[in-house]
């Protein structure tokens, strides 16, 4: 019997502006997030994964203490909790990026995976954290990820997490193939300009070159007060042979919803056999400095 999954990404934009309060802007956008699950729910969608840090704004593009107040703990605060419960209603594997509070003063960008029945099954910690260009401050706000790369075992597929930047780096995704991903989500906020011509090149060759399947998430919309450019959308999803089978728009809110077909990851992997031909033994350098 085929093995299909149908799974939804959620592209979203942030619906309140700066003048009002952070609690303001974070039900706000949660409140959205639920009737667009309840949209994928509709579809019959199995696995849906929402975009990085979904309840807020891209804060990242300045430096204010103040976003702290808006992290939670994993898996015990009330936004997982709410997935948990929104999960079980809807009987869907979730995957939600928010801003982690591990202790007081440290805090991480994470998703944490739920399946079906509402169990939380555990998280990833986004390892590679950006400090660049204007707008994109992340090392403010985050300590890297230090829980590796996990993949959770669900009924409707095995599923792996890289967070937005972390897609620049292959190191992430082979650890991620290696531990057995057939399906990797890539919740990002990423705006046009220097990096949107990788945006439909990375992930499919890394979904090629690891033969799994790749979700990939990208918010819409431009914040303000920042300003710092457009969140292009244009979430999708690609299989095992590099392929990008269905694009959102660019501007509109949107789920995009798929059917995954499992067995492809066999059927490639018999033509390219590159995880037998790995030579690891032959890479300790890339470890080195």
């Amino acid at each position: 019997m085929p093995r299909i999954t149908r799974a939804a990404l959620i592209q979203c934009s942030n619906p309140l502006g700066p003048e009002h309060s952070l609690d303001k802007i974070k039900k706000a956008m949660i409140d959205k997030h639920v009737a667009l699950i309840e949209r994928a729910a509709g579809e019959r969608a199995q696995v849906c994964c929402l975009q990085e840090i979904f309840y807020g704004p891209y804060f990242c593009a300045e430096q204010q203490t103040k976003w702290y107040e808006t992290a939670e703990p994993i898996p015990d605060g009330p936004t997982i909790r709410l997935m948990q419960d929104l999960a079980k209603k809807h009987g869907m594997v979730m995957v939600v990026p928010i801003y982690e509070k591990a202790m007081t003063g440290v805090f991480y960008n994470t998703a944490a995976v739920i399946d079906e029945r509402g169990a939380y099954l555990g998280k990833y910690r986004k390892h590679h954290i950006p400090h660049c260009h204007p707008g994109f401050w992340e090392k403010f706000y985050f300590k890297p990820g230090d829980g590796g790369f996990p993949v959770f075992q669900t009924n409707f597929g095995k599923i792996g997490v890289y967070i937005c930047y972390d897609r620049h780096f292959p190191e992430g995704w082979r650890a991620l193939g290696l531990n057995g991903a057939e399906i990797v989500f890539n919740p990002s906020a990423t705006v046009a300009g220097l990096s949107e011509y990788l945006w439909k090149l990375e992930q499919p060759a890394s979904a090629a070159a690891n033969q799994f399947f790749v979700g990939a998430i990208n918010r819409v919309g431009t914040e303000q007060p920042w300003g710092i450019g457009e969140f292009y959308g244009q979430s999708y999803f690609a299989n095992p042979r590099g392929q990008i089978m269905k694009t959102a728009s660019r501007h509109k809110d949107e789920v995009v919803v798929s059917d995954l077909d499992l067995d492809m990851i066999a059927e490639v992997r018999n033509v390219w056999q590159w995880y037998r031909d790995r030579r690891p033994e032959a890479y300790g350098s890339l470890t080195q400095g």
